[in-house]
């Protein structure tokens, strides 16, 4: 009887922590939803001090569990840094989509980053790119369409910049992704990584803002709007909790994953965190999908199943051929 190699271990533990990440991300967009509607936060004071909070709860944990963790050499900041700024567009455009379009459909819009990872992992990391990811590509951006409406003429009048938001959120997450997969490369650990990159995001978001000052959407208008919750400590309360469960552990399960799996199929399986989205959306919020709307995020998640599935086909044919070469040589 044949066992499965490393690599399809590798790929089984990939899938299940990309799984998983999908999973704990998938709240994220709850909480960002509350915040906008509840206290209309501006987006990018949100993404600031969701990202101060993730590295100040980073900070502690890795100081009690490992602190080794906490340093880094000198000559990986500079690649941190730009991660860290691509991680602060990505940052900005996502929070100014769930602020546009509600969790749900932000969430799919923000997966139009499938199509982005699989052919830039190609071309910038040489990631294998076959007939299946095509598919998968195929099946993912199609229900993208479908939940956001952007098939129907109407809707790019009605939501323009919520739709554009939410496409520009996937081209930068699908960055995002593949500079995992090249601070992987690199021998960075995925929860170092996640507090400098983190680190790095926050301050650029510092300086987004006050630049800005309120001219672009979502930004601080003056330096006091960075205090805009005030006194609500539930409002302070339930933005920690947003960076200090589902952004820290979401995030760093996905940097996980990312050294276990091709940016490309990673950021496929993470796709199917709209499906989580949608159901506590409906079930907290009271967000509906219509039926269109279900059957896109249906089409999403078929993609993901139907990768895995040509993906044990091809550990399955591997381990039969190194059965029979096996037997041969004896």
């Amino acid at each position: 009887m044949s066992t499965p190699g490393p690599d399809a271990s590798r790929l089984t533990r990939g899938y299940s922590v990309a799984l998983a990440s999908a999973a704990v991300l998938s709240l994220t967009a709850i909480f960002i939803r509350h915040l906008t509607q509840t206290y209309h936060i501006p987006a990018l004071v949100l993404a600031f001090w969701r990202d101060t909070f993730v590295v100040v709860t980073l900070v502690a944990v890795l100081a009690m569990v490992r602190r080794s963790l906490l340093r880094v050499e000198l000559r990986h900041l500079p690649y941190l840094a730009a991660y860290g700024l691509v991680l602060a567009f990505f940052n900005s455009f996502w929070t100014l989509a769930v602020a546009l379009n509600g969790a749900a459909v932000a969430t799919v819009l923000v997966y139009s980053s499938t199509g982005f990872t699989v052919l830039l992992g190609r071309w910038l990391l040489k990631e294998r790119l076959d007939w299946a990811k095509l598919v998968a590509v195929v099946l993912s951006l199609g229900g993208c369409l479908l939940v956001s409406g952007a098939l129907q003429a109407g809707e790019w009048h009605a939501n323009l910049v919520g739709i554009l938001t939410g496409t520009l959120s996937g081209l930068w997450y699908a960055l995002y992704s593949l500079m995992g997969r090249s601070a992987s490369r690199r021998g960075l650990n995925p929860w170092t990584t996640l507090l400098y990159t983190f680190g790095f995001a926050a301050a650029f978001l510092v300086i987004f803002n006050l630049v800005a000052r309120g001219h672009l959407p979502g930004t601080a208008a003056r330096p006091a709007d960075f205090l805009w919750l005030g006194d609500a400590l539930a409002g302070w309360g339930a933005l920690f909790l947003l960076a200090a469960g589902p952004t820290v552990v979401g995030f760093g399960l996905y940097n996980v994953s990312l050294g276990l799996l091709p940016s490309g199929v990673a950021n496929l399986v993470l796709s199917s965190e709209p499906v989580f989205t949608a159901g506590i959306a409906f079930l907290l919020l009271g967000e509906r999908l219509s039926a269109v709307q279900a059957g896109g995020g249906l089409t999403i998640l078929a993609g993901v199943v139907f990768l895995r599935a040509h993906e044990r086909a091809l550990e399955s044919a591997a381990a039969r051929a190194g059965a029979r070469g096996a037997s041969v040589s004896l």
